[in-house]
């Protein structure tokens, strides 16, 4: 089973990302911050991360860029999920190393779709 770490401080954000990922069967392993996020996916080494990118302390753009600078985390893709849609704030994600950026609101079905690109998978 594919592990995915969501990270969001927003509790509803986090419980539509668990059901929707469990839905199509996932793993979820869940962070209300930048710094659990990178925690997390220290010792979970999950396949895939969706960040948040307005949360406190650490932000999403700069979790986003100490994961992809970690030998050990930089393979991980990493989505970017957040209101911020501007094109300034997508060049910042790209640099920062996001393999993809969606904004809210979103489609939960938009979602798995960019998630099942990223893993490879194939679409139902």
């Amino acid at each position: 089973m594919r592990k995915v770490l969501i990270a969001d401080d927003d509790a509803n954000i986090r419980n539509i990302l668990d059901f929707t990922l469990h839905a199509e069967g996932f793993d979820v392993v869940a962070a209300r911050n930048g710094d659990d996020a990178f925690t997390l996916a220290l010792g979970e080494q999950p396949d895939l991360v969706i960040l948040d990118v307005m949360m406190p302390g650490t932000n999403g753009f700069a979790t986003c860029r100490r994961l992809k600078d970690d030998r050990r985390t930089a393979r991980i893709p990493v989505i970017l999920l957040t209101a911020r849609g501007s094109r300034d704030d997508r060049r910042v994600g790209e640099e920062a190393g996001a393999d993809a950026y969606v904004t809210k609101p979103f489609s939960p079905g938009k979602l798995i779709s960019a998630v099942q690109d990223l893993l490879g998978l194939p679409h139902p």
